[in-house]
């Protein structure tokens, strides 16, 4: 094991933060006639009873602030075929969902296709933390698809996981 050392500034953190690999997960509701979302990488399973995920968004978001009013929000698991749609659901400006396939629900929840998993969800509550909220959501309705593989962020970039074979 290397030394510990003090914590140095911001970009050393998010370098360390970096190690720790997350799955990515999109965050769609319809604004209106409009589709809007997000992606995020602090994706955490609270609960079983009551059904509780959070998700943590950093203070300030435009895209946040637009989904947050939303009645129902849907949460893609993004699969290993998402990685340029993470990164253009990320982006600044333009429209996010140029090109992108996806589901609207009577609720207003919006998911993006070929996801591992899809949760319909309301917000509980927020909590701040930081320079980011805690967002912790009640699940209402879930699917989940088998036969792809997660897409996963580490290290700032886009990997996939491959399994592991048993040694003889």
């Amino acid at each position: 094991m290397n030394a510990l050392n003090d914590i140095g500034g911001d970009a050393d953190l998010r370098r360390l933060f970096g190690r720790f690999p997350t799955g990515v997960t999109a965050l769609c509701a319809m604004d209106q006639d409009n589709p809007v979302g997000m992606t995020a990488s602090a994706f955490v399973a609270v609960s079983l009873n009551p059904p509780l995920v959070s998700v943590c968004i950093k203070q300030g978001s435009w895209t946040w602030r637009r989904l947050r009013t939303r009645e129902r929000i849907g949460i893609s698991f993004l699969g290993d075929s998402h990685a340029a749609t993470a990164r253009q659901l990320a982006q600044g400006a333009g429209d996010r969902f140029q090109g992108l396939n996806y589901h609207r629900v009577s609720s207003g929840a919006l998911f993006l296709t070929n996801a591992t998993a899809w949760l319909e969800c309301s917000v509980e509550t927020e909590i701040e933390a930081g320079d980011h909220d805690i967002v912790l959501f009640r699940l209402h309705r879930a699917a989940a698809v088998d036969g792809i593989m997660p897409l996963v962020f580490h290290s700032s970039d886009f990997h996939t996981l491959a399994p592991i074979g048993l040694v003889s």
